[in-house]
């Protein structure tokens, strides 16, 4: 649920996440997965925050993921194609199907811009960045493709491309980068219940419960 006043009792989730981790999409899986399951969701509001784990990585060179992190991480071909599979192996286990031999490595801040102007239509197209960039080998920092993301996701593609050839959103996303560092963020996902707790990584589903449950016990006052 999404509310505008919060009254006691309500539970305010904030994810600090970036739409090319893979731990962030198995965060999310198994983090609405616990939701499902706790009796109060219909108390819950989620608000997606943005991250970039890697800000530098220019827009539109197209290079496959392979080839990024044998470079930026100096790991050889075979250790980083073992990596990939221990990821999608984890994925697979919760649903998600990972295809790491089609993902290209994309500079994420457009694709962050276009959660912040979603709207009520934001979880879809974070399911649908997931999915694009995880699944279809889709370049998230192709503005035609993020127009195409959002048109599935039931917005219109005018009015995101619109959007998108402004700097509409960008206040948004560096206003989350500066709480994430403030907060001392250091890896996603990451996730905070009313400011008050916080849980990091892409946690087994009872943690998610537990991280509910202490902020059911704490509610806004």
């Amino acid at each position: 649920m999404t509310t505008q006043q919060k009254h006691d009792g309500d539970i305010e989730i904030e994810i600090w996440s970036d739409v090319a981790c893979p731990w962030c999409y198995i965060g999310k899986r198994r983090f609405l997965s616990a939701l499902d399951e706790f009796e109060g969701r219909d108390r819950v509001s989620v608000t997606w925050r943005s991250y970039q784990l890697s800000p530098d990585t220019p827009v539109g060179e197209r290079r496959t993921e392979l080839d990024a992190l044998v470079e930026s991480k100096g790991l050889s071909v075979e250790q980083v194609r073992q990596m990939f599979g221990h990821v999608a192996q984890t994925a697979a286990d919760e649903g998600l199907r990972l295809d790491f031999d089609t993902v290209v490595a994309a500079n994420t801040f457009d694709a962050h811009r276009l959660i912040h102007l979603a709207g009520d239509k934001r979880d879809a197209v974070v399911e649908g960045l997931f999915r694009a960039h995880f699944g279809e080998g889709a370049v998230i920092d192709d503005r035609e493709v993020l127009v195409d993301i959002a048109a599935r996701a039931g917005l219109d593609a005018d009015t995101v491309r619109a959007a998108l050839e402004s700097d509409a959103g960008a206040d948004a996303v560096r206003a989350d980068l500066d709480t994430a560092r403030a907060l001392q963020v250091s890896g996603v996902p990451f996730f905070v219940a009313n400011r008050r707790v916080a849980v990091s990584g892409a946690q087994p589903k009872d943690v998610f419960l537990q991280l509910l449950t202490q902020a059911s016990a704490a509610p806004v006052s």
